[in-house]
């Protein structure tokens, strides 16, 4: 795994930014992560790249503790915070060079710059001053200057904040592009930018995973919804013993909507129920819910 979060819990005084929250990210995936504001999103990823430490639980990126091996983890990690900083007084390539200082990278360094300003768009604008440059090619410097030493995982917060139609399909093409060969785990408040760009999504409510499924396909253990209509009447509650089925809605007409995180396709197991019991399954599909109806469901 590239990303392994167990039981992380963040205390600022008294206040949980974050509950005991556990989840993994494989490489190559793209992960959107979601929450209302304060939910705990820059918290977790602030935690990821060994920003801050969490109060209890552990993190691993690609195999090396942050607590033990934080310098391991920097080097693997590049890193977009929402605030982006910038010395806006410098030139984009002076800046890429001076980052890659930062870095202690001293051999290749004008062919690195070279190609993080190929990778990232920046050709037009290299020559400028940092604080001359639009918000999307700010976003564009500072998606550079966490690539330029070759990470194995971005970690992106807002990284579309603020930026205008044209630019937010430019840094939303950027983004899946990068996923082709690096893990990216990235925050957003935009929901058609997250359905675009990611594999699996996961959202965070009051310091808690709410729900984790996959976007792309169907995934293991992560949260699915099913509509299955019988050819009768079937009780909840023997619906309920289903293996993997967390709860289920009587819809009437012998449909029923069952949620729950399996191994496997839960459809899989719904159908084996119904032949075992001598039910007939009429209809069996999952449910296509939209995004922003997940986020109200969950959030609310």
């Amino acid at each position: 795994m590239s990303i392994k979060v167990e039981n992380v819990t963040k205390m600022y005084g008294s206040q949980k930014a974050l509950d005991n929250v556990s989840f993994e990210v494989k490489k190559g995936e793209i992960l959107g992560f979601l929450g209302p504001n304060g939910a705990g999103k820059s918290t977790m990823m602030k935690i990821i790249t060994c920003f801050i430490p969490p109060t209890s639980g552990s993190v691993a990126v690609c195999g090396a503790d942050i607590d033990s091996q934080s310098m391991e983890v920097r080097s693997k990690v590049g890193y977009l915070p929402e605030s982006n900083p910038l010395y806006y007084d410098m030139y984009v390539k002076e800046y890429l060079n001076f980052v890659c200082g930062l870095y202690g990278i001293t051999e290749g360094i004008e062919k690195r710059v070279e190609r993080m300003i190929t990778v990232t768009g920046l050709g037009r604008e290299q020559h400028k001053q940092i604080g001359q440059l639009s918000k999307g090619y700010k976003q564009r410097v500072g998606i550079a200057q966490a690539l330029i030493h070759d990470p194995e995982v971005l970690i992106l917060d807002e990284p579309t904040s603020g930026l205008d139609p044209n630019q937010l399909v430019d840094i939303r093409q950027l983004i899946k592009d990068l996923g082709k060969d690096k893990t990216v785990m990235f925050s957003s408040h935009i929901m058609q930018e997250v359905e675009a760009v990611s594999d699996r999504i996961i959202i965070i409510d009051k310091g808690k995973i709410v729900t984790d499924r996959n976007v792309r396909s169907d995934s293991r253990n992560v949260e699915q919804v099913v509509l299955v209509e019988f050819d009768q009447a079937v009780s909840v509650s023997l619906l309920q013993g289903i293996s993997g089925v967390t709860s289920v809605e009587d819809l009437q007409s012998n449909t029923y909507r069952l949620t729950g995180v399996a191994e496997s396709d839960l459809r899989k197991f719904i159908a084996e129920w119904a032949h075992k019991n001598d039910v007939l399954t009429l209809t069996l599909k999952h449910e296509d819910e939209r995004l922003e109806d997940v986020f109200r469901k969950h959030t609310s």
